[in-house]
């Protein structure tokens, strides 16, 4: 009697071709590795391939790390690359693999790509650092490797790609708080605001960049380093109003820590940039965190702040109105209101499009 899995004609079932193709698929990739430990460079190449978009293939390619690693520190350009791009393809995504790149000794060539006049290779070390950095277990170990000051050199000469990806690696390594000094002693506050200007307020390197200083502001040394640097608030203040809610979020919290270490030094400063507006703004359509800061804020550039626990439950009407009174001219009380009226219209804009976007659905 036949099997109820075999066809009448004779051909074997999608199963059973399955778990025939499995071993055959295991050797190859075997050989694929032992190719790599050979030193092909289209072997690595290969490895790339197979690991751009496969958390599988991933998986079954760890054992490539650590000829990969040694194919890096071979010293040939062409190699080095291919090496550099397939331990970058097996790191994304795939915690283990993050973990075996920085244990098999990647790190000392990855800082030598890093200070390479090659810019694409200077590029991919970049990310590579930023992929392995991700991994709170790397964290510690790459900080101690010296790589925060070449981190900082690309920021300020690297190409565009590579100065989004030495931010972002900041970034990540920022949240060990040991590091902010390491990276305020190398002067990272001009470049951080010069991609600032130079790129889209709502991108994602925006939103790192606010993050990241948001924490080294919490220093004197970055808060001088910041208002030395010309529109270097200002840039800040745009990223409030125009930035996405995170980088918004991130920008109020940058803006709060200067004026709570010192608010007869930062007070002045931040409304002459034209804050206000924005911090209004942010009170109606911020993130939770965001409407908190905002308020805090707002409280601190009136004229007398005192404890929250001692106000009266304050309008945006009063809080504004005193603010204005601050600003240097005649028509104060017009100041206040045409600040409330911006506030009212850009809250009707808002929801009308919101309104607009829900009949679309409906």
């Amino acid at each position: 009697m036949e099997s109820p899995e075999a066809g009448s004609s004779g051909e074997a079932s999608p199963v059973a071709a399955a778990a025939a193709e499995r071993p055959s698929e295991a050797a190859a990739l075997r050989a694929l590795v032992d190719r790599v430990r050979a030193g092909e460079v289209d072997a690595a190449r290969e490895v790339r391939r197979l690991t751009r978009a496969s958390a599988r293939h991933r998986r079954k390619l760890a054992p490539a790390v650590e000829p990969l690693v040694a194919m890096l520190r071979s010293g040939a350009p062409e190699a080095g690359e291919a090496a550099l791009l397939a331990l970058l393809n097996l790191a994304v995504r795939d915690e283990r693999n993050k973990i075996r790149i920085v244990d098999a000794g990647a790190l000392e060539p990855l800082l030598g790509y890093l200070q390479s006049s090659d810019l694409n290779l200077q590029e991919y070390a970049t990310a590579a650092l930023l992929t392995l950095s991700a991994s709170s277990t790397n964290k510690p170990i790459i900080s101690a490797s010296g790589v925060i000051p070449l981190l900082v050199k690309v920021l300020k000469e690297g190409n565009p790609q590579a100065k989004n990806d030495a931010v972002m690696a900041l970034y990540n390594l920022s949240t060990i708080t040991d590091n902010l000094h390491a990276i305020l002693s190398v002067q990272p506050i001009p470049p951080l605001i010069e991609l600032l200007k130079g790129g889209k307020r709502s991108s994602k390197t925006a939103d790192k960049c606010c993050a990241l200083l948001e924490s080294l502001l919490a220093f004197d040394q970055g808060r001088v380093a910041l208002t030395s640097e010309e529109g270097g608030v200002l840039t800040i203040v745009e990223v409030l109003e125009e930035g996405s809610l995170q980088g918004r979020e991130h920008a109020v919290g940058a803006l709060l820590t200067m004026c709570e270490s010192d608010r007869s030094k930062y007070r002045d400063l931040i409304l002459n940039e034209g804050a206000i507006p924005g911090l209004l703004e942010l009170t109606v359509h911020g993130t939770p965190k965001s409407r908190m800061k905002a308020h805090v804020l707002l409280d601190l550039l009136r004229n007398s702040p005192y404890s929250r626990s001692r106000l009266p439950a304050d309008t945006l009407e009063n809080i504004v109105t005193n603010i204005a009174c601050q600003i240097d001219g005649e028509d104060r009380g017009g100041k206040a209101k045409k600040m409330l009226a911006e506030m009212v219209k850009v809250s009707m804009e808002q929801s009308l499009r919101h309104l607009q976007r829900r009949a679309s659905f409906a």
